[in-house]
């Protein structure tokens, strides 16, 4: 029986079989929305009719054996930071005005390609950089798991939509963890892929964005990151096409690797014993599955780097971002467009070739120190809704310790351009769910689609769900 806490490949086979109706499942999903989404503030627009429109749509192609991929009928909220034709795309802010887009993003057609439904948006910071779902336009998304919680950021909207039951999957990017932190606060699946893996028309951030999803499975991820890693022959640069199908992984052996084992943070920072927890557990299973874990001290990124890539790449593209009312913009947001003016573009290009360089001696430990890297998805515990949010507003010129403390372990492999996934394998004492995170060597989402599928069964976080769903 198919419910909202189902996978989106449950739902999927449930549609082929005949079970359920593409119409079935957005009607069950809106019922969701019109009933829960109130207090949880994941889904920010929804047109309704234009949804089950494209459900009747999907409904008539498996009617007919024209299926598009093994996701037809499926639905699936929109980041509010990506475009979907005639729809608004205001990037969750005020500064941006809710005009219909003329034309959908490339990560975006490729899921309307696949016969995915597209079911609303979904909450985002303003324009991204911030790891709380938190705006003056849409306001606060908030933890299904406990709702005086953050969902994470940026992609907090589609992580509290699958927690939450309003969606089986959700679409999702990742510049610095955005994919990452969000999964790691609501016990999901969250894959941030290779540098160039899945097209966009502009790779932001000197390339360290991508697009992606948020699951509940390792095989629902896999399935997405088959249908978005398309060579893209327009872009300046493609990933190298994988050796097969990502879901052909799911169960393959991966051999006995070597792990190496980051408990401290790269920026000093102090990491919360939960944390910590979640990468340990996760070490004791990989043991047991037969791989090797050994305590590491990697280089990953020089603190000039580092620092860098927050103050002048983040701010840079800040600036770059499309506004209509800048004043109307929060104040970090404005802080951020006035930090860009104080650097001029020798220093911007000093600095991108200095990550260049410096992502060659962090990408050569892969395969020669450890296959792959463990550690905490994040340094601190899940935040309460508005904490990062208010750090960032109220005083934009300080350090913003919490934010910094949650992407501590995910921000450098955004700017080496590795892959990387968390994966909900520890509960804290508050009974709030906690991520652990596994980095890749260069282009091998495969390694990690295969180990994450060993350690699937052994935590069974596909199993754990909010109580509003338990028992659905």
């Amino acid at each position: 029986m198919i419910t909202p806490a189902s996978s989106a490949l449950d739902i999927s086979a449930a549609i082929r079989s005949g079970d359920v109706s593409p119409v079935e499942v957005t009607q069950m999903y809106l019922d969701e929305i019109d009933a829960r989404n109130g207090d949880v503030n994941a889904i920010v627009w929804l047109d309704r009719e234009d949804a089950l429109r494209r459900a009747r749509e999907s409904e008539r192609r498996v009617r007919d054996g024209e299926a598009r991929s093994v996701f037809e009928g499926v639905p699936i909220p929109i980041k509010d930071l990506s475009s979907v034709a005639g729809q608004p795309n205001t990037m969750s802010s005020l500064a941006v005005s809710d005009a219909p887009r003329a034309e959908s993003d490339a990560d975006v057609r490729l899921i309307e390609d696949a016969g995915f439904v597209l079911l609303g948006r979904s909450n985002s910071p303003e324009f991204g950089p911030l790891t709380a779902s938190e705006n003056s336009r849409h306001g606060k998304t908030r933890n299904p798991w406990n709702l005086d919680f953050t969902s994470g950021g940026s992609s907090g909207g589609a992580s509290a939509a699958v927690a939450g039951g309003f969606a089986p999957i959700g679409h999702a990017s990742d510049g610095g963890g955005s994919i990452r932190v969000p999964s790691s606060v609501t016990g999901l699946v969250g894959l941030k892929p290779s540098r160039g893996r899945i097209p966009e028309e502009v790779r932001g951030w000197e390339h360290s964005t991508t697009a992606g999803v948020i699951t509940r499975t390792v095989a629902d991820t896999a399935a997405a990151l088959d249908v978005l890693a398309q060579v893209d022959p327009l872009a300046w640069y493609s990933a190298p096409r994988p050796a097969r199908p990502y879901t052909e992984e799911l169960g393959a052996e991966p051999g006995r690797l070597r792990i190496g084992l980051l408990l401290e943070s790269p920026a000093g920072l102090d990491v919360d014993q939960a944390n910590v927890s979640a990468a340990l557990a996760a070490a004791t299973a990989l043991e047991e599955l037969g791989h090797t874990v050994e305590p590491v001290q990697p280089f990953l990124f020089s603190p000039e780097a580092g620092k860098g890539f927050v103050d002048l790449i983040i701010s840079a593209s800040v600036y770059a971002a499309p506004y209509e009312h800048l004043e109307l913009a929060d104040p970090y947001i404005r802080y951020r467009v006035e930090q860009a003016k104080t650097f001029h573009s020798g220093e911007y290009a000093a600095l991108a070739g200095r990550l260049q360089w410096e992502t060659r001696r962090v990408n050569a430990q892969f395969g020669r120190d450890f296959d792959l890297l463990l550690t905490p998805t994040m340094a601190v515990s899940t935040p309460r809704v508005g904490v990062v949010y208010d750090e960032a507003n109220q005083t934009p010129t300080a350090p913003r310790l919490t934010e910094a403390r949650q992407v501590t372990f995910t921000a450098w492999v955004n700017m080496a351009g590795l892959p990387a996934i968390s994966l909900p394998v520890h509960t804290d004492e508050q009974g709030l769910p906690v991520g652990a995170q596994l980095v890749g060597g260069p282009f091998d989402e495969a390694a990690l689609i295969r180990v994450a599928a060993q350690l699937e069964p052994v935590f069974e976080w596909q199993r754990r769900v909010i109580p509003e769903l338990q028992g659905s």
